[in-house]
């Protein structure tokens, strides 16, 4: 990959990573007024526990899609960006613009996923 696409999906990884430390901190911010929130019934129970269970859902989604920004910034700089983890062919530029953390090629996911299921 040439240095400028490097640089490109460097500054995509990067932007991304900022707007998901962004969320996880008002995530943070919601579940501890959450917690300091006086609940008077069952009702006000039943729906900050759902909220609770919906926020920390999205937390641990984001989380690993912060770790896999991070590992695709790894690779950005040891200059091994944008090659599938399984076959180690290109993953196609197409590809990186619409999910620029991948880690495999269009071919090699579905089988990935697959054997993590």
């Amino acid at each position: 990959m040439r240095e400028n696409e490097l640089q490109y999906f460097e500054e995509i990884l990067l932007a991304r990573k900022v707007q998901i430390i962004k969320n996880l901190n008002g995530v943070e911010q919601e579940m501890i007024q959450l917690r300091e929130c006086e609940l008077n019934d069952e009702g006000d129970y039943a729906s900050a526990s759902n909220e609770n269970l919906v926020e920390s859902a999205i937390s641990a989604q984001q989380l690993q899609e912060l770790n896999e920004i991070e590992a695709a910034l790894a690779k950005i700089k040891t200059k091994h960006y944008g090659i599938c983890d399984m076959c180690e062919d290109d993953i196609g530029f197409q590809r990186l613009k619409v999910k620029a953390h991948a880690k495999y090629c269009i071919v090699c996911r579905p089988i990935a996923e697959k054997n993590k299921a």
